[in-house]
C-alpha cells in the first residue's frame, strides 16, 4: 500500500472514529481473523519463556538530582503489555523506567513513575486507566506515554471504535493538563510463528491503525512516535536478541530500542530536548496534512508526529519530525513511592 492510500484509509479510519462510523479499514475482518488465528497460536508461547510476571518499576528515579526540593516530574505509563514491560525479569528493563531514567538525565531532575498498564489490555480499557490516573490526589502527571494497539487488531475491534477510544483518553488528559506522547500500534508481522501472506496482512493491518491513531492523537493535542517500522524490521533481523523468551514481547534489548525512540519526544514535549525544533530538511522532516504525515510516519521507525498548523486549504497540517535517538541505559534501582 502507497503512502497516499495509506493516508486516506488512515484519514477515513479516523473520521469514522469522530462521528460514530464503524470497520477495519481496507483489511477485511476474513483477513484480519486468520491474523487472528495465527497470532494467538503465537501467544499460547507466552509464559514458556517467561513467568508472565511484569516487574513493579513505579518509584522514583534520579535522586543525585534532588537538590533543591521541588517535587519530581510525575510519569505515567498506560497501555497494554509492551507499556506494562511484560516479558523481562527486573524493573529496571521495562519501558517506563527506562524512559523515567532518561528523562531524569536530560532534565537533570528527578522523575517519579506510575505504570498503570494492563498486559492483555484493548484500547477501550484506557477509560479505565486514564480514570485511576486523574483520580489520584495531587495535580495532573506532567507527562503520560500511552502504548496500545496490538490487542485491538488481533481481537479485530473495529478500528474507528479503537481510534475513538484512544482520542478520548488522550483529550481527558490533556484537559487535565497533562502532555501525551502515544506510541502506536506496533508491527505484529515479527511474531515469528506467523507466517506469509498472514504476516504481510498482520503488517497492513498494524500500520492501517498506527496511521489512523496517528491523526486521532494529533487531533487532541498529543504527540505520536510509530513503533511499527522500529519493532518491525530490526525485530525481524534480531529476533534472538529483540524478541523475549515468548518470541512475542519484546526482550531487554528490545524495550530499550522502544524507550530509545520515544524518549526524545518525551523530553521535546516539556522543553528539554536540545535540538532544533524546526524541520530539517536533511532529515527530511517538514509540515504535511496530518493524514499524510500520519501514513509516513508508520511506515518509518521512530517518527514523530505533533499538531502544527489547525488549519489550511487540506485541512489541518502537522510537523513530522524524525529526531535523534540517545541511547537509554538500563536503569538503576529506584525508591518506591509513598
Amino acid at each position: 500500500m502507497t503512502s497516499m492510500s495509506r493516508a486516506r484509509v488512515a484519514r477515513r479510519i479516523a473520521a469514522g472514529a469522530a462521528y460514530g462510523g464503524g470497520g477495519a479499514g481496507l483489511v477485511g475482518a476474513a483477513a484480519v481473523g486468520l491474523v487472528l488465528a495465527e497470532v494467538r497460536l503465537a501467544r499460547r508461547h507466552v509464559g514458556n519463556g517467561s513467568s508472565g510476571r511484569v516487574p513493579v518499576a513505579d518509584g522514583v528515579y534520579g535522586h543525585s538530582y534532588d537538590v533543591g526540593g521541588d517535587p519530581p516530574l510525575r510519569l505515567v505509563m498506560l497501555g497494554d503489555s509492551t507499556a506494562a514491560g511484560q516479558g523481562v525479569h527486573r524493573a529496571g528493563q521495562t519501558p517506563g523506567a527506562l524512559l523515567a531514567s532518561g528523562l531524569a538525565a536530560v532534565a537533570e531532575h528527578p522523575v517519579e513513575l506510575w505504570n498503570v498498564a494492563l498486559p492483555g489490555a484493548q484500547s477501550d480499557d484506557l477509560d479505565r486507566q486514564v480514570a485511576l490516573v486523574l483520580s489520584s490526589p495531587g495535580p495532573a502527571p506532567d507527562i503520560c506515554v500511552i502504548m496500545i494497539g496490538a490487542n485491538d487488531v488481533t481481537h479485530r475491534m473495529p478500528f474507528t471504535r479503537s481510534v475513538r477510544y484512544l482520542s478520548a483518553a488522550v483529550r481527558r488528559l490533556r484537559t487535565a493538563g497533562a502532555e501525551v506522547v502515544v506510541g502506536t500500534c506496533p508491527d505484529l508481522g515479527t511474531i515469528e510463528p506467523v507466517q506469509q501472506p498472514l504476516r504481510w496482512l498482520a503488517r497492513r493491518a498494524s500500520r492501517q491503525l498506527a496511521a489512523a491513531q496517528t491523526i486521532g492523537v494529533v487531533e487532541q493535542g498529543g504527540r505520536t512516535v510509530s513503533l511499527g517500522d522500529l519493532l518491525g524490521p530490526e525485530f525481524a533481523a534480531n529476533p534472538r536478541e529483540l524478541f523475549g523468551p515468548d518470541n512475542y514481547h519484546p526482550s531487554a534489548e528490545g524495550y530499550a530500542t522502544a524507550a530509545m525512540a520515544v524518549l526524545p519526544t518525551v523530553c521535546a514535549v516539556l522543553g528539554l530536548w536540545p535540538e532544533e525544533e524546526r524541520p530539517d530538511v536533511t532529515r527530511r522532516e517538514g509540515f504535511l496534512p496530518v493524514a499524510r504525515a500520519a501514513a509516513e510516519a508508520a511506515s518509518e521507525a521512530g517518527t514523530e508526529v505533533t499538531a502544527a498548523i489547525p488549519t489550511g486549504p487540506r485541512g489541518p497540517w502537522a510537523l513530522l519530525k524524525r529526531r535523534r535517538r540517545r541511547r537509554v541505559p538500563e536503569a538503576e534501582p529506584v525508591t518506591p513511592s509513598a
